[in-house]
């Protein structure tokens, strides 16, 4: 039932491995599942916030986890349902909302649209988008095993993690392992100004561009990881945590997901950054969001 606040603000037209040039454009993207082990520390969380959400700075201690070194791919959450038959939250019968449109009667999900005259939305709800489709029946995700899952509610993401025996991180195992060890730039660029993350360039959402080699999602690992060996913590799709969240206008139960996505770009969002954080209702899917795991049971290497 979560997924539905959100839902029912689209039908009011709610808003809201190494580069090259351009960087990773050729990339094919990791088919491996490894995880790396973050020492424990402490660190600044939320600090230089650029948001009110994001503060105030706190210093936080972490105990040593292990973490994906990348997002969750199709390949790897097509396994999942092959072995369960588990049927997401968007391929799920909605429930029956009060004046809702057709188009919200049946199973589908919140795909962004680029707002014009003709259709002011930034998103919108299409039937049949879900994971194996992200945006719609017109997209598939055949050929594309290693790209980011999307369309995953948190109970999607939660579900899955049960499966292989781990857990979506806290949001302070996040944010500290999103930073590798140093302090993040506010701009994810390299010394000749070119993109070294997903994300969007340009004038948002009129003009992308793609001076990052992709318009939508990247496959896992296309850019460099970070200090930690960690691929895309920031940029490619937003990912889920397990911290909730309290957002002011929220009429339903909101996590908190971190790293933005390719749809961020500098003058709008611009929540490609460690400290960022954004609230998600718990069961709605986008086709930018995804997610990652840690796992705290395993004990770590030994020294």
């Amino acid at each position: 039932m979560q997924r539905f606040g959100f839902a029912l603000g689209l039908m009011l037209l709610s808003g809201c491995s190494d580069a090259s040039a351009p960087p990773g454009a050729m990339c094919t993207g990791l088919s491996d599942s490894k995880m790396v082990w973050v020492s424990g520390g402490s660190f600044v969380m939320g600090d230089g916030p650029q948001y009110d959400e994001e503060g105030p700075p706190q210093t936080v201690t972490v105990q040593g986890f292990w973490i994906d070194t990348h997002e969750v791919t199709n390949a790897e959450f097509a396994a999942f349902v092959k072995a369960t038959g588990y049927k997401t939250m968007a391929e799920r019968d909605p429930p029956k909302l009060p004046n809702a449109p057709p188009e919200m009667l049946v199973p589908g999900s919140a795909v962004f649209n680029i707002p014009s005259d003709a259709d002011p939305r930034w998103w919108r709800w299409v039937p049949g988008a879900q994971w194996r489709h992200p945006s719609g029946l017109k997209e598939s995700i055949v050929g594309r095993d290693n790209e980011p899952v999307v369309q995953i509610a948190y109970q999607d993401a939660e579900a899955y993690a049960q499966w292989v025996g781990k857990e979506l991180p806290s949001e302070a195992q996040w944010e500290y392992a999103a930073r590798g060890g140093v302090a993040a730039l506010p701009e994810p660029v390299d010394a000749n100004g070119r993109p070294q993350a997903n994300y969007y360039q340009g004038a948002f959402p009129v003009k992308n561009l793609n001076t990052d080699g992709y318009v939508g999602r990247a496959p896992v690992g296309c850019f460099k990881p970070n200090g930690f060996g960690l691929y895309d913590m920031i940029g490619n799709v937003w990912e889920w945590t397990s911290a909730s969240g309290a957002r002011a206008d929220a009429s339903e139960a909101v996590n908190i997901i971190k790293g933005g996505s390719y749809l961020c770009a500098a003058n709008y969002c611009a929540r490609y950054r460690p400290a960022a954080r954004q609230f998600q209702e718990r069961g709605l899917g986008t086709d930018h969001i995804g997610f990652r795991l840690v796992d705290t049971k395993k004990a770590g290497p030994a020294s």
